[in-house]
């Protein structure tokens, strides 16, 4: 089992280090929010003074932070004190550029290194049920695979450096746009009085069949499990899926594409976001949606 250091320790990062321990390895972990640091130590993981001290003697360093400029900071810090031989793995969703500077650093200090940001939320991360989308050369993938393993179900290598939020965000895209349209479908529903779960029965198995549809349908009733049965607590909040919607049109700016139903979802959730909804489940998004008929 390997000694590992688990810098971030929120809501994703905090259960995700609980169950590496649960796997086996010794985990230290650092934070700079007490809550999250008094959490993870019930969870089994030792608490370390500061970033740098978590990785000293570790064998693989993670990461799972707010944005790329904090992953940046972050392992410029820790770089220093990092042993050799040691991988780094970041497992926040940034943009693709600071993915790359990232894996610069690591590599000019002659260390392995993984972008392998996540998808399945909050629940993923405390059933260890986690997608990876990773990014690197296959030795690091190989490396890292193992550990992620005790995090997630299924992990994928997506290419070069880079190439984990490249398909991290292009995922978050389909996903935000794909509830909008369910949040749509339900809403005009509504309006001609067709039921909840005769709509969810017919898409469900015909060609409106999605994931936001099947797992994470927007209304109470259908799927049971879904945050709309529960004050569409999240899950995953609207202001991430904002976040993530930016990063895609950021990077579309960047490299020349046109993603025009990604920009209107990314509006759709900036202005949910703005009139107080960003703590919400992004599928609270048809609440949105059925204020504009008003």
């Amino acid at each position: 089992m390997a000694n590992i250091a688990f810098i971030g320790l929120g809501n994703m990062g905090g259960p995700m280090a609980g169950n590496l321990v649960k796997a086996g390895h010794k985990v230290t972990g650092f934070d700079l929010v007490e809550a999250s640091k008094t959490a993870a130590k019930a969870a089994g993981v030792s608490i370390a003074d500061s970033a740098a001290a978590s990785v000293k003697g570790a064998d693989v360093v993670i990461t799972m932070l707010p944005a790329g400029k904090h992953v940046v900071a972050v392992w410029t810090d820790v770089i220093p004190s990092v042993a050799k031989g040691a991988l780094l793995i970041d497992c926040s969703t940034v943009d693709v550029e600071s993915a790359r500077t990232a894996h610069g650093l690591a590599s000019k200090a002659g260390l392995s290194s993984v972008d392998a940001p996540v998808s399945g939320g909050v629940g993923g991360a405390a059933g260890a049920t986690l997608t990876f989308m990773c990014g690197g050369d296959a030795k690091s993938f190989g490396a890292a695979k193992p550990i992620l393993e005790g995090m997630g179900k299924k992990i994928v290598h997506c290419g070069d450096p880079g190439a984990g939020q490249a398909a991290k965000i292009c995922n978050n895209m389909i996903l935000g746009i794909s509830m909008i349209a369910v949040g749509e479908a339900f809403a005009l529903a509504e309006k001609l009085g067709l039921s909840h779960q005769a709509l969810f029965d017919v898409s469900s198995t015909s060609s409106g069949q999605c994931w936001s549809l099947t797992t994470y349908c927007p209304v109470p009733g259908p799927v049971p499990t879904s945050p709309a049965n529960n004050g569409y607590k999240p899950g995953f909040a609207s202001a991430l899926m904002v976040k993530d919607l930016t990063l895609a049109q950021d990077a579309a700016s960047a490299a020349g594409a046109v993603t025009p139903l990604g920009k209107h979802a990314q509006e759709l959730y900036k202005d949910f976001d703005a009139a107080g909804h960003g703590g919400v489940d992004f599928s609270g998004i048809i609440n949105h949606v059925r204020s504009l008929a008003k």
